[in-house]
């Protein structure tokens, strides 16, 4: 059994930040994740893109975010629990065990939870059926390595954008195929991706995949027209994806929109378990990774308090020296 002060559940940006904090305000600190590395959605999802709303960053790489974050936490030693997911909480005494899927058992005198959207799952692209691995993605972990392809987009949110205006600069080519004329995505990116030539095949969809062993072209039907053969190295079915917070679902929680409902300070329905970042909901949430910090760092300081009523909740300015 692993023993801590405080486990938290979730290793994206916001419970890495959390682990920092807590080591900060002398907890000892586990952090759970279903994901095999740490940086939840940032590493699963877009490690490559470039992010623009940390404070003090005109820009960064996700992967370079993740990878400040863990360095940034490391100084207390948190222990990291990868590659499994928390299934059950249990009243132990003082505090919470929290079973594993392997087995593991965690005893912790509080909880936060950071899990994000929770588990997600990639919205399937129809034409791309026993293609993945094979051509077709629904995430690029590396650009490079799709260096002098021809790429092929599919979506209209601010992923697919994204990968176009990422992609445009070492691709062979990039098209984007988006089933509407309007997009989701944020209108700036929509403008710069347009404002670089890009090809958006708007109302149309892709109809077919061909090529042995891997994609080497793929059919776009237009609205009303005949399927068009477009040259593809590579399929991006940036088509977003499902969420569920699974397990975590059962823990007792008052849930709105599949998130979990706090306080001001991120205390849950459930005593001594607080939750921040995405997975946290409140009136007038803003769900962004700048939020997760703050909630964090709030989290962290009242759950300092749940565990020792003669702590401060101020915790002093990290800049002091001492």
């Amino acid at each position: 059994m692993t023993d801590v002060d405080l486990l938290i559940v979730g290793a994206g940006p916001t419970g890495l930040f959390a682990a920092y904090y807590a080591g900060f305000r002398d907890l000892s600190t586990a952090v759970v994740d279903s994901l095999p590395e740490p940086g939840g959605q940032v590493t699963a999802m877009y490690p490559e893109k470039m992010i623009f709303d940390v404070a003090g960053f005109p820009a960064i790489r996700g992967r370079d975010l993740v990878a400040a974050l863990v360095e940034q936490a490391a100084q207390w030693k948190p222990t990291y629990l990868l590659g499994r997911k928390a299934s059950t909480l249990s009243p132990n005494g003082d505090g919470f065990t929290v079973s594993l899927g392997d087995g593991t058992e965690v005893h912790a005198g509080a909880i936060l939870i950071t899990a994000g959207i929770g588990e997600f799952t990639p919205r399937p692209l129809p034409a791309g059926d026993g293609w993945l691995g094979r051509g077709m993605v629904h995430f690029v972990p590396e650009l490079d390595i799709y260096r002098d392809k021809h790429v092929v987009v599919v979506g209209g949110g601010d992923s697919a954008f994204d990968w176009a205006l990422a992609l445009h600069p070492i691709a062979a080519s990039v098209k984007l195929v988006h089933r509407r004329a309007k997009f989701r995505a944020h209108p700036p990116t929509v403008r710069a991706v347009e404002e670089l030539g890009v090809p958006i095949i708007t109302d149309a969809e892709v109809t077919a995949l061909r090529g042995e062993p891997t994609v080497q072209e793929c059919d776009i039907r237009v609205k009303g027209s005949d399927p068009v053969t477009h040259q593809a190295d590579v399929v991006v079915a940036a088509l977003g994806f499902t969420a569920d917070l699974g397990p975590l679902e059962t823990w007792g929680f008052k849930l709105s929109h599949r998130a979990i409902e706090v306080d001001s300070t991120g205390k849950t329905a459930v005593d001594r378990v607080y939750a921040a970042g995405d997975v946290a909901q409140y009136p007038g949430k803003v769900k962004l990774i700048a939020t997760g910090f703050g909630e964090a760092a709030t989290a962290v300081n009242n759950i300092a308090v749940a565990l020792n009523p003669e702590a401060h909740l101020f915790p002093g300015h990290s800049s002091n020296d001492g």
